[in-house]
């Protein structure tokens, strides 16, 4: 696979920063009140996360390691300083709505975690496409979330209205417990998602191994494993 969709895959799918590895959960209980919300604030977090990521990989040789964390700060700061006058230039309904989060994205982890974990190691190139990944999985992730708690705690959706005049809202799922409530939900849905297709990867490669017949398949499921007389014999051994 090419390493650019790959890291794609990584941040929406595999490695998905709020559903799969729980980080940013600060703004995500916090900000995902409505739709709108998580989608401003994930976005945001996007461009701050691919504008430091390119900056810290293409410093990677200059920074010392010592200060290595100081530096990171001081960039993601940066960039939070600039997007942050630009929301409250152009867009300040959203500014006003996300409030305090916006300068707390400097400590965020997923954007310290990506700068420390893999910008700091990888060119700019595959650095970009690492911040893109993440940055719209975690967009995804805040949207969800805030739909959900729009829909049944407000009956709306992006701010129009989307349930009968007669719908009675669930008011907790707009408040703070409800965060908690729809984000176990949702992850509750991909485990079981996930659980599912693993039980089938099993099998299909359970069927590889018995048959020996890789020559021509067409199953990826193995992710391109080569079974050789001697592994389809131990697997017989170990099954009786």
């Amino acid at each position: 696979m090419n390493k650019t969709v790959e890291r794609l895959k990584c941040g929406i799918v595999t490695e998905n920063p709020t559903f799969v590895q729980m980080l940013g959960m600060c703004p995500t209980m916090a900000v995902t009140t409505s739709a709108i919300n998580g989608l401003g604030m994930g976005l945001t977090t996007t461009v701050i996360l691919v504008l430091s990521n390119m900056m810290i990989s293409a410093l990677r040789k200059v920074i010392p390691d010592k200060v290595r964390i100081p530096s990171y700060i001081v960039i993601v700061a940066s960039f939070v300083t600039i997007v942050q006058f630009l929301l409250q230039g152009f867009v300040p309904s959203l500014y006003d709505s996300l409030g305090i989060y916006i300068p707390l994205i400097v400590v965020n982890c997923i954007i310290l975690g990506r700068a420390e974990s893999y910008a700091s190691k990888n060119n700019v190139w595959l650095s970009m496409f690492d911040g893109i990944g993440m940055g719209l999985g975690f967009t995804i992730g805040l949207t969800l979330i805030g739909i959900f708690r729009e829909i049944f705690g407000n009956g709306t959706i992006f701010g129009a209205r989307l349930m009968p005049s007669a719908y009675e809202p669930v008011t907790i799922l707009i408040l703070a417990p409800g965060a908690f409530f729809v984000l176990a939900c949702l992850i509750a849905v991909q485990n079981k998602v996930r659980i599912n297709r693993a039980k089938r990867q099993g099998n299909a490669i359970s069927v590889c191994e018995r048959e020996n017949s890789c020559a021509g398949c067409t199953n990826t499921l193995c992710g391109g494993r080569t079974f050789t007389e001697e592994s389809v014999k131990k697997e017989k051994e170990a099954e009786q």
